[in-house]
């Protein structure tokens, strides 16, 4: 390179200074920072004109403090120097070093490629001497492999005596002599071993039988059930070379729960329909008995870690589970053996008789067991053992009515309790079957208690219904004639007691603790019938007194009570027996039959058969409405109807209106018997003021105007409707049926 590029590459050095310029932004910046300073610092010492005269002595220093920044520079640069000249020095003796390695590595691989050569030659050398060492161990063992097939022999009529432990030692001495000759061999087997497999596994089966048979073993022969045990237990822990692991322990393990299982649970053949019970029963002792059997005999035969106890608790219960899912799975089971399984898995198998019994002890951990049914098969029970409960009390039911219903046809009145009362077993009878079924259900649990009480009310509000169709046509036929009752009107009575039974006693059908509006629609029933028994007794009364009111009102009825005699001598002949209902319904009865009378009075009385010609005729009318209604009174004080419920004090009403002299006071007196009488009508007024015979069409009208003009009638009156039943047409027979807790 010569001069003039030297001094381009060369950087400008300042005056004063020997270090280069600068050659990167930064650096001159840095330069441009320090010139700054410094011009700084020199403008704040020589800011006095009588500091410059040391000028001289500033410079000096600054140059000398260069010099020595220099010097400092150089040696430092001269130590650097001196470490890289070291380091290329030691670099160059490393080349040498791996130089030299390498040469040596090359020669170790050309005398290795030699010695390969030379060991092939000695292969064949080699394959002699493994030829010449397992000659040696054979001829070694050759004492020993000569006595193989006596000793596998020996040992397989020692498996056949069940002499389990002599026959595992022989078993491990000939399999130790084959793990002998495995190494040596290579891997090899000898042909006189080949059937030790074979014979290892006759013997586990062996003690797999001992196993399974545990339970007998253990009260006839323990030591046999110990020595299949141990076997079990030793072969279990070693390792055998070469071949798999035999796990005897597992297979001991299932071997018990099979037998056991076999034991208990081996028959197909599932109970007879009606045989659960019986052989739930034989499980409920046989169960506990294996479990005592267990833990007093088989568990002391066997290692802790068999948990025989659990083993057995759990073993059962699942042949058990497995059954029952069978019997679900099976026909459908009766009621009886549907109720026997659902008692039997929910209270007795983990009561104290059996799975919770507290002699077992945390051994058996019962409490881990699953349930023997799950809640879907609980449902299904129950379902089908309310439908079967259900068609069963219905045929009793029926049977029970059928027998009532064909007492109605005898020769001979109902039959009556001590106290004369007519009677009929059929209620209890009733109730009986209701209530065991209820009683039955509750022994299960809430639930089935719950569905069998519901189903209770529905067949017992069915049945009475049953007994309300079967009295319509009891009453029809003999009314038609078609089958004649001899005692027709006792058995119906006979039926208001059977209501009153019934109503008195259904309170045995209300769940403990339930409100008595459960029973609300049974009570419904049950008024049902008592209605419908007191109109077919009302009927038949009505029947009787017909012709005995078409000869009223007349000339006769105004002159003589022979009319009314007879109309009571009836009545009372027909209501002898009522005395035979027991109370309440005896009133009820009492107080209808009462105002049926009353009510036929009304309706002869509106038919116009009679017009009175003067006033000597309408006082006698009146007269005879004011002694037949004492005479009516008069009856059924006799016949027991308190006085409050008669219906009779009617007619004096009407004789009031038939006395009145003075047809201008009619408004008054029709206004008045309004107020007693709210659903009287202008027809029964018109019938009425026809039966006077003086009242004229003025009168009349101004007689019916006070009818709709005057006060309204008191609430208060509390009166039972009548001539709203009292039509002044002729009416049908079914038409003066009073509407009231009998219609």
């Amino acid at each position: 390179m010569d001069s003039a590029a030297k001094d381009k590459v060369q950087p400008t050095l300042l005056p004063g200074s020997s270090c280069p310029g600068p050659e990167w932004a930064e650096q001159e910046r840095a330069e441009q920072l320090a010139r700054g300073a410094a011009l700084k610092w020199a403008s704040g010492i020589f800011y006095r004109p009588e500091q410059l005269a040391r000028l001289a002595q500033y410079r000096s220093r600054e140059v000398q403090r260069n010099y020595s920044l220099e010097a400092r520079i150089k040696s430092v640069v001269q130590s650097y120097l001196e470490g890289v000249q070291t380091g290329v020095w030691q670099l160059a003796r490393a080349l040498e070093a791996v130089q030299g390695t390498r040469g040596a590595l090359s020669q170790a691989h050309h005398l290795l490629r030699g010695l390969s050569q030379t060991s092939q030659t000695l292969e064949p050398l080699r394959e002699r001497v493994a030829q010449h060492k397992q000659l040696q161990v054979l001829t070694r063992l050759l004492p020993r492999l000569q006595a193989v097939p006596a000793a596998v022999a020996h040992t397989q009529t020692l498996i056949g005596a069940q002499r389990f432990l002599e026959a595992y030692v022989s078993l491990r001495e000939l399999e130790q002599l084959q793990e002998e000759t495995w190494t040596p061999l290579g891997g090899q087997e000898l042909p006189i071993f080949q059937g030790l497999g074979l014979l290892a596994e006759a013997l586990g089966q062996a003690v797999e039988a001992a196993a399974g048979a545990a339970g007998r073993l253990a009260r006839e022969d323990p030591a046999l059930l110990v020595a299949a045990v141990r076997v079990a237990e030793v072969e279990t822990e070693r390792t055998t070379l070469g071949q798999a692991p035999r796990d005897w322990r597992q297979r001991c393990l299932r071997a018990l729960q099979e037998g056991l299982e076999r034991a208990h649970f081996a028959s197909p053949v599932l109970p007879e329909p009606g045989a659960l019970a019986r052989w739930l029963e034989a499980l409920q002792v046989a169960l506990p008995a294996e479990l005592a059997k267990a833990e007093a005999l088989v568990a002391p035969c066997c290692p802790p870690n068999y948990h025989v106890v659990r083993l057995w608790a759990h073993t059962l219960h699942s042949g058990l589970r497995r059954r029952v899912q069978q019997l679900l799975s099976g026909p459908e089971l009766g009621a009886a053996d549907t109720f026997a399984l659902l008692h039997w898995t929910l209270h007795v198998y983990m009561g104290k008789e059996m799975m919770g019994n507290l002699e077992l002890g945390p051994e058996a951990d019962v409490s881990q067991l699953e349930p023997l049914l799950t809640s879907e098969n609980i449902e299904q029970l129950e379902a089908a053992f309310v439908a079967q409960v259900q068609l069963s009390v219905a045929q009793w039911l029926k049977k029970a009515l059928d027998g009532e219903v064909a007492e109605w046809s005898r020769e001979q009145e109902p039959n009556t309790d001590p106290s004369g009362f007519y009677h009929s077993p059929m209620p209890a009878i009733v109730l009986q079957i209701l209530a065991e079924n209820i009683r039955v259900a509750s022994l299960i649990g809430d639930s089935l208690h719950g569905r069998v009480h519901d189903m209770a009310l529905s067949e017992l509000g069915a049945f009475l219904r049953s007994f309300s169709d079967a009295l319509i046509r009891f009453s029809r036929d003999h009314l038609r004639g078609e089958a004649m009752a001899p005692h027709y009107v006792p058995y119906l009575l006979a039926a208001f007691n059977h209501q009153s039974a019934l109503r008195s006693s259904v309170s045995v059908l209300l769940p403990d603790g339930e409100a008595s509006g459960f029973l609300t629609p049974v009570e419904a029933a049950l008024d049902d019938v008592q209605r419908r028994v007191c109109r077919l007794v009302l009927e038949a009364l009505q029947v009787e007194l017909q012709p005995l009111f078409a000869a009223l009102p007349s000339r006769r009825w105004l002159l003589s009570s022979e009319l009314l005699d007879s109309v009571c001598e009836q009545t009372s002949h027909f209501c002898q027996d009522f005395w035979r209902v027991r109370k309440p319904a005896v009133q009820l009865l009492l107080a209808e039959a009462e105002r049926t009378v009353v009510l036929q009075y009304l309706r002869s009385l509106m038919q116009g058969r009679l017009v009175c010609r003067g006033v000597e005729e309408r006082t006698q009318a009146a007269e005879r409405l004011r002694q037949d209604a004492a005479q009516l009174k008069e009856l059924f004080l006799g016949l027991g109807l308190e006085e409050s419920a008669h219906c009779a004090p009617v007619l004096l009403a009407l004789r009031e209106l038939l006395n009145l002299h003075d047809p201008t006071l009619l408004g008054l007196e029709v206004a008045g018997l309004r107020q007693q009488f709210p659903d009287v009508s202008e027809d029964h007024v018109s019938a009425l003021l026809d039966l006077r015979g003086d009242v004229s069409r003025e009168h009349r009208q101004a007689a019916l105007s006070s009818l709709q003009a005057g006060p309204p009638p008191s609430p208060s009156t509390g009166r039972r409707a009548l001539f709203s039943l009292v039509p002044t047409p002729t009416p049908s027979l079914s038409s003066c049926l009073p509407s009231g807790p009998c219609s």
